[in-house]
């Protein structure tokens, strides 16, 4: 008995000293890991960094597409996933389950993702780093300007991209080797965008900015010495990178283009378009789901539309609504960009008594409406831009605007993208010193923009959407929406065109043939992003039904929109889970 007792008292030792090397003491060391890897995680991605208003890499710029760097990301994505994996998740307090929960999240996520090689298509449209460094060295961007360092910053990185765009011409034609190629469609709308800065005239380049705009505690000898710089740089660097690139696209690229729209069409396609869904939605829904999901949503708010139709006194059938909607000067009330600016800059003095009832906290980081730059408003939509309390930079409202006099304005997009939208969403998030670094700057698309078309049903209850006008607007957005579910995984997994996508569109929302067009090829070009707005909102919508049910008149929808957004973007799963905690912590 004494032999068995001692073995058993051996084996627990044993055991003790086993799950010691096996997990982590304590929540310090969980933080600690976290941190490191958001450290690592900002040197690695450096203009992530600059966007995120952390200066320390102001001056890299790294090919990220490349097989070396794609190696080194998959490296350390296991390094991480390997050391979480040493932490008992049971043991760990309600907070440290979420940092745990995102980060294995964000590092599955990127390691699916590097597991196809969509590298062969570098750059499309809607992301590329050639129109992201016209964000950065524009002088009005993420990238400061206000010390001679920052100056000399941005010479440093955009001495790099000659180098970028002729790695990015290496493998766009290795794409055409194994049939990794992008959509005719979508090259012819990429050479436009280069060309606008092949120019003969340096003054008259966007690069030119910074130059123009010199702060006053900048001596003159520097002045002149950083206007030779950047006059080189832009003259016999980024013009003659962005020449390449145009005319390899042109007349190279543009004739091996495919005609296809869809991922279907590509090699392991299927594949790649069930991890974007799963990246993106962080569901595992899929493509049919997805596609039967939005067929439901887009006959419910037709319903919706049909008695706005009735109210506006329009008797005809809906497809001659749409048109009415899309043609009608009562929907088109201004003529010139600065009215339309105003009209959204006015709004939030009309909801403030509202929202001061439906939020305990505001953001402190400071709000602009801008206009989008000329040269890409034609193929843009309306976003926001993060702001950055510590360096003093504000969110940005960007609205695109290349005809004032056929641009509509809509309530629901002040509210998407700006208040109670994206600006409250992201600035609170980055705001919050409980986060951690990580957690304060980590961002999920169906959180992110479940939350602003969540933003955009909170209209009627802010006192929005009482002109009928207004309401078919916000109807439209909506649809536009659901009108993604069915586009994106039709064209991605169903073997839709292009054209195919465009029909369906104008069929169900009140849209132009124009912007329709532009949607769909963004649909093309990001398959799997668009389907985020509307999963995410239902999600949201969902708990806050279900948690009114459950808590009664205990439910206090200040608190509902406090508990959504003080742990910034969440991955809908993780979120869940911690909103069903809240609902049964008695935090009402």
């Amino acid at each position: 008995m004494r032999k068995n007792l001692l073995f058993m008292v051996m084996l627990s030792f044993v055991f003790t000293i086993l799950s010691a090397q096996n997990y982590y003491k304590n929540s310090q060391d969980l933080a600690a890991l976290v941190n490191t890897y958001w450290e690592e995680y900002l040197k690695s991605n450096p203009v992530s960094a600059t966007f995120l208003g952390d200066n320390r890499y102001n001056d890299l710029l790294y090919i990220d597409f490349t097989d070396e760097r794609r190696q080194e990301a998959r490296a350390f994505d296991r390094k991480y996933l390997t050391a979480l994996s040493k932490f008992n998740r049971s043991k760990l307090n309600a907070q440290d389950k979420i940092d745990y929960d995102v980060l294995k999240f964000e590092l599955e996520s990127e390691l699916d993702g590097l597991s196809h090689n969509t590298n062969l298509m570098p750059f499309s449209q809607i992301d590329a780093v050639p129109n992201a460094m016209v964000l950065l060295g524009n002088g009005k961007g993420a990238q400061p300007f206000k010390t001679v360092k920052d100056y000399e910053n941005w010479i440093k990185r955009a001495s790099v991209f000659p180098a970028w765009a002729d790695s990015a011409i290496v493998y766009f034609n290795r794409g055409v080797q194994q049939k990794m190629i992008l959509p005719k469609a979508l090259v012819v709308k990429m050479i436009p965008q280069l060309n606008a800065h092949v120019i003969s005239d340096v003054q008259k380049s966007v690069f030119y900015g910074p130059v123009n705009m010199f702060p006053a505690d900048i001596s003159e000898a520097d002045k002149k010495r950083l206007t030779d710089a950047y006059t080189s740089l832009i003259s016999q660097q980024l013009v003659p990178a962005y020449r390449r690139l145009r005319d390899y696209l042109q007349n190279e690229y543009l004739p091996e283009a495919r005609t296809t729209s869809g991922y279907s069409a590509l090699p392991n396609g299927d594949e790649m378009y069930a991890t974007a869904i799963r990246v993106f939605t962080t569901t595992h829904m899929s493509a049919d789901q997805v596609f039967n999901l939005g067929l439901r949503e887009v006959a419910r708010i037709r319903s919706e539309m049909e008695k706005v139709k009735t109210q506006l006194g329009f008797t005809g059938d809906m497809k001659s609504f749409f048109s009415y909607v899309s043609t009608s000067d009562k929907f088109y009330p201004y003529k010139t960009a600065e009215e339309i600016l105003n009209y959204y800059r006015n709004i939030l003095p009309k909801i403030q008594p509202k929202l001061s009832t439906m939020f305990n906290h505001v953001p402190k980081t400071t709000f602009e409406v801008r206009q989008v730059e000329a040269f890409r408003a034609a193929t843009a939509s309306a976003s926001y831009s993060i702001g950055s309390l510590e360096n003093n930079r504000p969110g940005i409202f960007y609205v695109p605007i290349v005809d004032a006099t056929r641009t509509q304005v809509r309530e629901s997009l002040f509210l998407h993208e700006a208040i109670p939208g994206h600006h409250y969403q992201i600035s609170l998030q980055r705001e919050n010193q409980q986060l951690s670094k990580f957690r304060q700057s980590s961002n999920n698309a169906a959180y992110a923009e479940g939350w602003g078309l969540y933003a955009e049903s909170l209209g009627g209850e802010l006192g929005m959407y009482t002109d009928p006008v207004q309401h078919m607007q916000a109807l439209g957005d909506e649809m536009h929406r659901a009108v993604r579910l069915v586009v994106d995984a039709g064209l991605h997994a169903k073997g839709w065109t292009r054209e195919q996508a465009i029909q369906y569109s104008l069929e169900n929302e009140p849209i132009e043939e124009q912007r329709a067009t532009s949607e769909v090829e963004r649909y093309m070009a990001k398959p799997g992003q668009a389907l985020t707005y509307k999963i995410g909102e239902l999600k949201i919508k969902e708990m806050r039904k279900r948690y009114t049910k459950q808590l009664g008149k205990d439910f206090n929808l200040a608190a509902f929109h406090d508990a959504i957004l003080m742990d910034g973007g969440l991955p809908l799963e993780v979120l869940e889970r911690k909103m069903d905690a809240w609902s049964k912590s008695g935090k009402k």
